[in-house]
């Protein structure tokens, strides 16, 4: 063979070996690798119709519609190092996308986003922190807040429009901004509701309290007890499993055949609230849209546009808050003015205050 012919297959060998070293295999990554979504719960079931449901559901949801793979766990408990098992648990599962519902995560996550710098982190209700509650959201996560004082505000108003008049009380869980918000938008709700719709409703102090826990049962029961005693005709629960012993006494209460009310919190709780065949006690609930985030911040990073560094404010005007869409103990009238009033939020035309309010000064 002459040399001029040995060069060229020389040629034509390095240039086989060079196209088949970029070639990709035929298992290689395309892109479209399933994206894997992991939650941790806290406290609490995953169908304890709050805060770690809503969040779950948010998460199904974008794995349905999104083609994904989904999973949950469940920590032994609520400490720091708790989460940061099941965070760890769930990154070497290769699920690097994780949810984690509530402030109790702050401290956790401060730590994972530094930990699994290759993971995606969304916080709801909280900021990461190092235990100085000083903000340090890092790029691959996102902090997500709710304008609380808004979702009470309109069912407050709800509660004033459908009941006219009476008593209303409120039983949060523990004293923290978010139900503190929810505390004082529901005041200015029916304050509202009674300046521009002659409605009669009645506030009295001491029927505005903190049980100072999320999850005794009984403690929410007898402060209901107390307050239905009274003359309460409707409560306000933002208190988690607290929330649930006040929905069991009005429960009781409205079979012995008396008349009262339970105003929900986070997500709807009609269906918690259910006695006999369809009834509920639940008058209407003050939603944080949290399966919305959740689902957002999912569909978010699968379009490459995941806002990590970044603390959101879901609110009225992005619809992050409001009551349910279909409310069966409310009048039309009533879910008609609800909704006028929303459009008032929305565009600014009426304001409602995150600070503390007269009546519990």
């Amino acid at each position: 063979m002459s040399k001029k012919l040995v060069s060229l297959a020389l040629v034509v060998m390095m240039l086989g070996v060079l196209i088949t070293g970029c070639a990709k295999p035929a298992t290689a990554p395309t892109g479209d690798a399933v994206l894997k979504v992991g939650m941790v719960t806290d406290a609490g079931t995953i169908d304890d119709k709050s805060f770690n449901q809503g969040t779950w559901e948010g998460v199904q949801r974008a794995g349905s519609d999104l083609k994904l793979d989904t999973k949950y766990l469940k920590p032994a408990g609520t400490t720091e190092g708790d989460y940061m098992k099941e965070i760890a648990n769930l990154y070497d599962a290769g699920y690097k996308f994780i949810v984690t519902p509530g402030f109790k995560f702050e401290t956790a996550i401060f730590q994972a986003q530094d930990k699994y710098t290759d993971a995606k982190f969304v916080l709801i209700d909280g900021n990461p922190h190092a235990g100085d509650w000083n903000p340090v959201v890092k790029s691959n996560t996102v902090s997500i807040f709710f304008a609380e004082h808004e979702s009470g505000f309109l069912a407050g108003l709800a509660t004033a429009l459908q009941l006219k008049e009476g008593e209303v009380g409120f039983i949060g869980g523990m004293e923290i901004p978010a139900v503190q918000k929810f505390n004082w938008g529901f005041q200015q709700g029916i304050q509202y509701a009674n300046a521009n719709y002659a409605t009669s409703i009645v506030m009295n102090k001491e029927n505005f309290v903190y049980q100072g826990s999320f999850d005794n049962v009984a403690a929410g029961q007898q402060l209901a007890a107390k307050m239905y005693d009274k003359g309460v005709d409707a409560i306000f629960a933002a208190a988690g499993g607290v929330g649930v012993g006040v929905i069991n006494e009005a429960k009781t209460r409205v079979k012995a055949g008396e008349n009262v009310w339970v105003v929900g919190v986070d997500v709807d709780q009609y269906s918690e609230g259910i006695y006999e065949g369809n009834k509920s006690i639940i008058l209407t609930s003050a939603m944080k849209e949290i399966g919305v985030a959740a689902y957002d911040m999912i569909k978010a990073e699968k379009e490459g546009k995941f806002p990590g560094g970044e603390t959101l404010i879901f609110d009225a005007k992005n619809n992050g808050v409001g009551i349910p869409a279909v409310n069966p103990n409310l009048g039309d009238d009533v879910t008609k003015t609800v909704g006028e009033v929303f459009k008032k939020l929305q565009s600014g035309e009426v304001k409602v205050s995150d600070v503390q309010g007269e009546l519990i000064k």
